[in-house]
């Protein structure tokens, strides 16, 4: 009984580990699409879930029953465990541990995939520079606009953020895309998001840079194209005109 019952659990366990669907966020993706970084965020973050609830079930059903089967039933019972054989000794020692490291070698497979593509930048992505100073985030794009705390993107564009601190360390945080990385003095350091619809998103800094860390915010504003282009154009004659 206890034999098939845990032979049951550990093929639940191996099934799980290597039966689920990998990586199903990226099913459907053709070559060169651009990948779901927030949708590979929650994908693992589902699996992960998953996989803590099915272990901590069985295994706490396997604890149950044993407590039942072996309880004490008179005062002064003591237990006689089986003499297990050395394979036996063996085998319950080193299932248990396999299955465990199976599930998170599948896990940290995951996501080191989902940080590859975190760290790979898109080819077509549109490029701006950040310099972050206490306490602000200071844009500049590539035909020369600047602006302050406030980043204006093409929807349906990815964008790569190049950035470096005038100061101290800052840390780049878009909660909506999931994605934050540090700026350092003397550095320069990039992340991208990919803006799929027009919207307003929030930028934070997750790294306390001083008195003012908590005021340290912005707004990304995704426009469609042809607003946005039209918008870049206005500010580079606002500019010429007010330095004319």
């Amino acid at each position: 009984m206890i034999g098939k019952f845990v032979n049951g659990a550990g093929l639940s366990l191996i099934m799980l580990a290597t039966g689920s669907p990998a990586f199903a966020y990226k099913e459907g993706r053709s070559p060169g699409e651009i990948p779901d970084i927030p949708g590979g965020w929650q994908h693992l973050f589902h699996e992960l879930l998953i996989d803590i609830t099915v272990i901590g079930v069985i295994f706490a059903a396997i604890t149950i029953y044993f407590l039942i089967k072996y309880r004490r039933r008179q005062p002064g019972q003591e237990g006689r465990p089986p003499k297990l054989s050395p394979a036996a000794a063996i085998g319950w020692a080193v299932i248990p541990a396999f299955i465990f490291m199976a599930d998170d070698l599948y896990l940290a497979a995951e996501s080191w995939t989902l940080f590859n593509e975190i760290r790979t930048v898109p080819e077509n992505a549109y490029e701006v520079k950040l310099e972050g100073a206490m306490w602000s985030w200071n844009f500049k794009y590539p035909d020369g606009v600047e602006t302050t705390n406030e980043l204006r993107v093409p929807a349906g564009t990815p964008i790569v953020v190049r950035m470096t601190s005038r100061d101290v360390i800052h840390s780049f945080f878009i909660p909506d895309f999931k994605v934050k990385e540090d700026l350092m003095p003397g550095r320069i350091t990039y992340v991208w998001f990919y803006p799929k619809d027009p919207g307003e998103y929030l930028i934070t800094c997750a790294e306390y840079c001083g008195v003012i860390h908590s005021s340290m915010r912005g707004t990304i504003i995704a426009m469609q194209k042809d607003e946005f282009n039209k918008w870049i154009e206005a500010e580079k004659k606002a500019s010429m005109e007010g330095g004319a």
